[in-house]
């Protein structure tokens, strides 16, 4: 989409997944509670901001509601008495920025819609499952077969994605789960190529490839349905969840996590890196690679949620991948996505921050060679391999895959070209935004740097240094206009020596150098006219003149002046 081209209607122009930070700037007492000014940011830029006020029972019921997570969040205690004092509310604000600063770095946390609408109610404040009963409700009018049974309530983590328990008329006993979301930021195929592209879906046959049974879009939202699995995901897996709790019960704080055995990760790593590389291969964009997005079957990976792209949605780790300008493709997005899927299977848990250079021990030596060549520094600094390049590696080389399904996923080429364009574009946003960051990186550092004590005295010791250096060039400049005054002063005054120092008498010394050289002679006699008895001017060019002509001096030839008394009184 060009810079001047209006959105498509319906598309949400807001990435959900852009970093909240928030800071309380300050605080006001009136008669009976304080409240709390907040000064929240979108990103990195300061534009991006504003400001909203906040209680402690807002704080209070906001932390009520997160205990479904199962973390500890430190969340000051209430006081009844004494709550208005200066030192209190003081102590208190710093509890509260604190409980601030967990909320919005904590992965999961940042992205539930209870902590969106407490810091930017003006963006969050609309009941998405109701709009989204409203859209599977004019569906449904098309569409009599199917019938909602139940809404699964924030069983994802996406806000603008809603689920719902269905069954088909036909088939009462089957369970089935539909997935409405709306378009995301990165939708740019046009309303025809979409709509197109969205029913195309349910002819894709892989055999790690979740089916689609059904799949249409309008021009602001698009649905899907899918069969529902009882087991779950591969995360469900992980953690020892169930699929139909929400997914900060599931997945914040698990009880028992464990990591798969040898066999499974292997296995489930080569079958995720070949639905990868087929995807790739058929010009289809994904992106969305992540353990909730991989359904189980049996001994089988399968993925899901191939539409995301196609409605522009952000993906769940792109706040990692804007940190590390060589994620810049698609392609390397998902090899990244693979390389915290495959920490996810190896430890049970996610790593606590990116990247990882300190790898827990694991079952086998191979396996942690994969992890470094993606999740480490030096990974983030020379790039990611290639899907290609993990499926040689000897970790998943040796795994034997037999499947009887037969690849199937037609596109036509006229679509390809849109694809292309769709995948250029996700990748052209998403290096102007690492531009951005880098070059926030670059000043916050200096900025830092600069203020930094070290750099203080740094500088101050500069400054010394300085004012002494000019202090003696100063000192210098006036000697020596001093000394070139007194060689411009009159002859009686001016020493008798000449420009350079006289060589020390030694014994070895020849008669030669005992006897100075005579001054050279004037070029011009002085004339015998009364000019003669001024003395010549010391500006003159050779110093002997001058020794000449104060050598031949005579008092003699002055003139004697005469004078005239004024001094006695004139009789008139």
């Amino acid at each position: 989409m060009s810079f001047m081209e209006k959105p498509p209607a319906g598309k949400v122009l807001l990435d959900d997944t852009v970093p909240l930070t928030a800071v309380i700037e300050a605080s006001q007492s009136l008669q009976s509670h304080t409240e709390y000014i907040i000064r929240v940011q979108r990103g990195i830029s300061m534009d991006n901001s504003w400001q909203i006020v906040r209680r402690y029972s807002d704080f209070d019921l906001l932390n009520n509601s997160l205990q479904i997570s199962g973390l500890s969040l430190p969340l000051p205690p209430k006081k009844l008495i004494g709550n208005m004092d200066r030192e209190f509310i003081a102590e208190r604000q710093r509890g509260l920025q604190n409980f601030l600063n967990i909320i919005t770095t904590h992965h999961l946390l940042s992205n539930c819609e209870l902590v969106k609408k407490f810091l930017d109610p003006s963006n969050y404040s609309a009941n998405y499952t109701e709009i989204a009963l409203q859209q599977v409700s004019m569906f449904f009018r098309s569409e009599p077969k199917w019938e909602v049974i139940e809404p699964l309530k924030d069983i994802g983590w996406r806000l603008r994605k809603k689920y719902f328990l269905m069954k088909c008329k036909n088939q009462p006993k089957e369970r089935l789960v539909l997935s409405w979301a709306d378009l995301g930021p990165d939708k740019y195929l046009s309303d025809k190529d979409f709509q197109y592209a969205v029913k195309l879906l349910s002819s894709c046959s892989h055999p790690y490839i979740y089916h689609i049974t059904f799949a249409t879009a309008s021009e602001s939202s698009a649905l899907v349905i899918r069969t529902f699995n009882e087991k779950g995901t591969l995360r469900d897996l992980i953690y020892k969840a169930k699929p139909k709790d929400p997914f900060l019960k599931k997945y914040c704080s698990p009880k028992k996590p464990q990591g798969l055995e040898l066999h499974q990760i292997k296995t489930f790593g080569r079958q995720i890196l070949e639905v990868l590389k087929f995807l790739h291969e058929r010009g289809f964009p994904y992106g969305h690679l992540h353990a909730s997005n991989v359904m189980l079957e049996g001994e089988t990976c399968k993925l899901l949620d191939l539409e995301n792209s196609l409605l522009g949605l952000p993906a769940f780790y792109r706040s990692y991948f804007s940190q590390f300008r060589k994620i810049n493709t698609l392609e390397s997005m998902d090899v990244h996505s693979f390389g915290h899927l495959l920490y996810e299977m190896t430890y049970g848990r996610p790593p606590d921050s990116v990247p990882v250079d300190d790898f827990p021990p694991a079952l086998s030596p191979s396996m942690v060679s994969v992890l470094e060549s993606i999740l480490s520094s030096e990974a983030s600094k020379i790039g990611m391999p290639t899907v290609s390049e993990l499926l040689q590696m000897p970790f998943f080389s040796d795994v034997n895959l037999t499947t009887f399904e037969k690849p199937h996923f037609k596109i036509p080429t006229k679509l390809k070209e849109a694809l292309k364009t769709v995948k250029d574009c996700i990748e052209k946003r998403l290096i102007e935004e690492q531009k951005l960051i880098h070059q926030h990186r670059r000043l916050t550092r200096a900025q830092s740097h600069h203020g930094s004590e070290e750099e203080k005295k740094k500088r101050k010791i500069l400054a010394r240094k300085k004012s002494k250096r000019s202090a003696l060039e100063n000192g210098e400049e006036q000697s020596t206009k001093y000394n070139n005054s007194n060689n411009s002063g009159s002859g009686a005054s001016s020493p008798l020596t000449s420009p350079s120092s006289p060589t020390p008498f030694t014994a070895g010394a020849s008669t030669s150098q005992l006897i100075p050289p005579p001054p050279p002679p004037p070029l011009n006699p002085p004339p015998e006219s009364d000019t003669q008895v001024t003395s010549p001017s010391v500006s003159g060019t050779c110093r002997g003149a001058l020794l000449n002509s104060i050598q031949t001096f005579k008092k003699g030839n002055l003139k004697k002046a005469k004078t005239k008394d004024y001094s006695a009184p004139r009789i008139c």
